[in-house]
This record gives C-alpha cells, sequence and structure tokens, in this order.
C-alpha cells in the first residue's frame, strides 16, 4: 500500500469513527416512554444484528447536546429499524450534523440515551466505542479521502487498522466494494483524478468495507449535479436492497430525501417536529413544514 506513515493520519473525527396524512400530525414521533428491550434480527447479508428498544437498529431518547451555552438539540426521540433508511432533513444549523456526530460518539451529550444494535453507547469509554463503531460506517459530506493515497489504499486504510495484514485478502476485499459501487478497476487512481461524485462512491466504499449494519450519510448529494445526484440514490437504495443496511442520511436535497428515505424526520428547533413517510411529508400542511418544503423564509411566508 502506498502513502507515508504521516499521510496515513487519520482525521480526528474519521480515526474515532473507523476504530476498534393530508395532514400528517408534525409532533408524530417514536413513543420516547417506550419499555427498553433487546430482540435479534437479521440483515439480508446473512448477518445477525441485535437491536434496542422497539426493535429498532438505532434508538435516540430525549437527547440534548449544547455548543458553548446553545443547545442544539433539546430533547431528540427517534427510532430507526433494522433495514430501514431514514432521512434527517431540516434548516441549516439546525443540528442535524451534531446529532450524527453524536451518534457514534464524536460528540457527548449532555442527556439522553442513544442505542446501538441493542448497545446504550452512552457513558462507554473510547474502547467499548470501538466496538460499536464497527458495526457503523460513515459518509463523510467531502468524502475525506487521503490525497496522497490511490483508491485502493484510501478503502483499505480501515482494514489495516482493524490488523488485517493479508495483502491478497485485502485487495479482494477492496475490489469487492469497487464493484459495489460501479468503480470497478479504478483501484490506483488519485483522489485528484476523481471528479466528485466519484469520491464520494470512493468515501462510501470506505465506510462498508468493514462490512457494517447501519451507514451514517451526511449530505452525500452535495455539490452534484442532478444526474450524479441520482447514482448517488440509487446507490444508497442498492445497498439496503443487496445488504440489508440500516441508513441514516442527512440532506437539504428534498429530491434525494424522498427517493431513499423509508421515514423522514423534520429536525426543527432542536427537536423532531415531523416523522412519517415522503408521501406524508409531502400531503402534510403544517405551515412550518410547507415553508421548507417551499423554501419560504418566516418574513416571506407571514
Amino acid at each position: 500500500m502506498n502513502g507515508t506513515n504521516e499521510d496515513r493520519r487519520l482525521p480526528l473525527e474519521m480515526a474515532a469513527a473507523i476504530k476498534p396524512a393530508g395532514a400528517t400530525t408534525p409532533a408524530t414521533r417514536p413513543d420516547a416512554a417506550a419499555a427498553t428491550g433487546k430482540t435479534e434480527g437479521i440483515t439480508a447479508a446473512g448477518n445477525s444484528v441485535s437491536s434496542g428498544p422497539n426493535g429498532a437498529m438505532i434508538s435516540v431518547r430525549d437527547l440534548r447536546k449544547k455548543i458553548d451555552e446553545e443547545e442544539i438539540l433539546r430533547g431528540v426521540d427517534l427510532d430507526v429499524a433494522v433495514g430501514e433508511t431514514l432521512v434527517i432533513i431540516g434548516r441549516s444549523g439546525g443540528g442535524k450534523s451534531v446529532l450524527l456526530k453524536n451518534l457514534i460518539g464524536l460528540m457527548r451529550p449532555e442527556r439522553g440515551e442513544i442505542w446501538i444494535a441493542g448497545q446504550n453507547i452512552i457513558g462507554m469509554s473510547e474502547r467499548q466505542l470501538g466496538s460499536v463503531r464497527q458495526k457503523v460506517g460513515i459518509l463523510f459530506q467531502s468524502g475525506a479521502l487521503f490525497d496522497s493515497m490511490t483508491v485502493e489504499d484510501n478503502i483499505a486504510f480501515p482494514l489495516i487498522e482493524a490488523g488485517m495484514r493479508s495483502p491478497n485478502a485485502i485487495r479482494a476485499r477492496v475490489n469487492e466494494v469497487l464493484e459495489v459501487v460501479e468503480l470497478e478497476g479504478e483501484n490506483v487512481k488519485m483522489p485528484e483524478s476523481l471528479s466528485g461524485g466519484m469520491r464520494k462512491r470512493v468515501g462510501l466504499a470506505r465506510a462498508i468495507i468493514r462490512r457494517p449494519s447501519c451507514v451514517l450519510y451526511d449530505e452525500p448529494t452535495s455539490g452534484l449535479d442532478p444526474v450524479v445526484s441520482d447514482n448517488i440514490n440509487r446507490l444508497i437504495r442498492r445497498l439496503q436492497h443487496r445488504f440489508g443496511m440500516t441508513s441514516i442520511v442527512v440532506t437539504h436535497d428534498m429530491k434525494s430525501a424522498t427517493q431513499v428515505g423509508d421515514h423522514i424526520a423534520y429536525l426543527h428547533e432542536g427537536r423532531i417536529y415531523f416523522y412519517g413517510t415522503p408521501e406524508e411529508l409531502t400531503r402534510c400542511q403544517d405551515p412550518i413544514i410547507q415553508d421548507f418544503l417551499q423554501g419560504r423564509s418566516e418574513s416571506t411566508a407571514r
């Protein structure tokens, strides 16, 4: 594999993520008072997956997070079923990315519970979080590739960090995920020669190389043209159907949201204001929802 030791240093966030009705009621959301219990699920790939409250792959209960003195998350409640794709939408600066970072322990909340595959990660040490993070892949908004490493080396990095040493085994896994993201034969290319859509797909290949049960996507179609965005959306759906992966997608792209989401959650003022199917969202006549969907500012709408 190419690259110096310095090239292989991970950005802090990536290192932590890789390591060992017409009107649906806007306030509709999972019951935060549901009793905690664990069940077992199974993915399309045949892997057994533990689940937490309500049989969910991911459950969030009364999550609260401050940055400085500003309360960003003010009691978020969510359930994401095994094999489901949940899309989180909301205004810029509303806490969507903060929520994602809390889900994998990159940020610590002031209060609440986060259940991942049957384990409450709140209070876990970094070492304990390492085993949970193995079950969760993350696609960063920029792709977060190492510019001095080839496509193959970028994708292989999590395997090497996890202790895999066989070059043949590593290359076989890399080729497998390159086929999944439709980039066969691009192993030796450098990031600078890749288009924006290709960089996203390489980042996604790296996120799934360790065969996680869940993938988190931070603005996966940001900066891409409509055709490439459609390709990324189809890829997200393909991973869900082929491997039974649970997904959480943060996006501003409403076409993407309705195309990939089984359910959509609207994060507003630190809480889940709406939760429902894409069809329920488009039929919802609540003024706050309509302002967002139509791109109207409050001053314009009023």
